[in-house]
């Protein structure tokens, strides 16, 4: 038997590190179980993007605005690099100027802060877009970038030396039996709540919970070209067009229906494979471009070449970067719901899932755990003052 705690957390990655971090910031003695060395999944494997603006103006993008001054907070109190880029969504068609303007018009009175800029505008600020074609685009200032490769040992070190989070590296958890957790190799832990944050495995816990969810895997193609010579710098996140069908956040504006139709006819390979193309550069210089998005039955080992080629096709007309060439390419699978939202899952009294995050895990998982521990905390007040 190993040591108790009050709370359980299977799952190393962003959601799991958020729940802790939460659970500890409230005085619970907390366990984190990963069963690898190190976070190897979804959380590593994406472009380090705090991105309220992809979220829905209105409560998903206050929640992306609470995570990002936990974001600082680590910043501050932990060494996390965390630096403002903002965000910049290039209109290249009249369609894309039109949703865009639409955007820049109503998305601020929700308390949404950007502006469209003209053509002009947007290459004096950032001299890496390509001019030739260019409508305008959509500035924003709020969008943040981190390092994941980096963020789930710093988050470690951090939750250890500060609150006192017990790692169990290398520990798989087999069997989750109400109040206790067992290993694979049989060491079991009395826990007075988990959670399950294990991201895309829908196998090894509750897989009849996950089978009915209407949670899916989903897999996307990554890119980094090497660090920009000269130190040079894109200075901002950079997306198209295709990216305003892919963010709920865009949904508000009229002629959002208009443009998927058009680019529709305009790009269907790019959307066969759920291609919508950004890049983001890291602390080392390098820029991160994807991205696509294959589900289920379409997963496999095996990367797409054409996928590589479709989303460089497309941003070689977004920006002229000093150094295109490709250094490092990879995959990574995450779990979505169709609905967009974070799924809850009870199978087990005392036992939550976690998931269905999606590609926002760094934008909200800070928000999702600090919302679930109030709604509980209050729950249990309430109870107890009943008595």
């Amino acid at each position: 038997m190993g040591v108790d705690y009050d709370v359980g957390v299977v799952g190393g990655g962003i959601v799991g590190l958020a729940f802790a971090w939460e659970a500890a910031r409230r005085g619970r003695r907390v366990a984190v179980f990963e069963r690898d060395a190190h976070a190897a999944g979804a959380t590593v494997r994406n472009f380090g993007m705090i991105w309220p603006i992809g979220q829905r103006p209105g409560a998903d993008y206050e929640r992306a605005l609470y995570s990002l001054q936990r974001w600082q907070e680590l910043a501050a109190e932990a060494g996390v690099w965390v630096e403002r880029r903002g965000s910049l969504h290039l209109a290249r068609h009249a369609l894309e100027a039109q949703v865009l303007r639409e955007f820049a018009e109503s998305a601020p009175r929700a308390g949404v802060e950007c502006e469209w800029i003209d053509a002009a505008d947007a290459v004096r600020r950032y001299p890496m877009v390509r001019h030739a074609g260019l409508c305008g685009a959509l500035d924003s200032p709020t969008e943040h970038v981190v390092e994941p490769r980096a963020v789930p040992g710093q988050l470690r070190e951090f939750l250890a030396a500060r609150h006192g989070v017990a790692f169990h590296p290398g520990t798989t958890i087999v069997l989750s039996d109400g109040e206790f957790l067992t290993s694979a190799a049989g060491t079991t832990w009395r826990v007075g709540q988990s959670f399950v944050c294990s991201g895309s495995d829908f196998s090894t816990l509750f897989p009849a919970e996950y089978a009915a969810s209407g949670l899916r895997r989903c897999k996307l193609q990554m890119m980094a070209t090497p660090p920009q010579p000269g130190g040079a710098r894109l200075d901002t996140h950079v997306a198209g067009g295709l990216t305003l069908a892919h963010y709920k956040s865009f949904e508000i504006c009229p002629s959002l229906d208009e443009l998927k139709s058009w680019l529709q006819c305009e790009y269907p390979e790019q959307l066969c494979y759920g291609i919508h193309v950004m890049a983001s550069q890291n602390l080392a210089g390098e820029v991160v471009i994807g991205d696509s998005h294959e589900y289920d039955d379409d997963i496999t080992p095996f990367d797409n070449a054409r996928i590589d080629d479709l989303i460089l096709e497309y941003l070689h007309t977004l920006i002229e970067l000093p150094d295109a060439t490709i250094a490092r390419r990879w995959s990574g699978v995450y779990a979505k719901h169709p609905a967009g939202a974070v799924t809850y899952l009870e199978p087990q009294p005392g036992c939550v899932v976690v998931s269905g995050v999606g590609g926002a895990g760094m934008t909200l998982s800070f928000g999702h755990a600090a919302e679930w521990w109030d709604a509980h905390d209050s729950a249990k007040a309430l109870v107890l003052g009943e008595q």
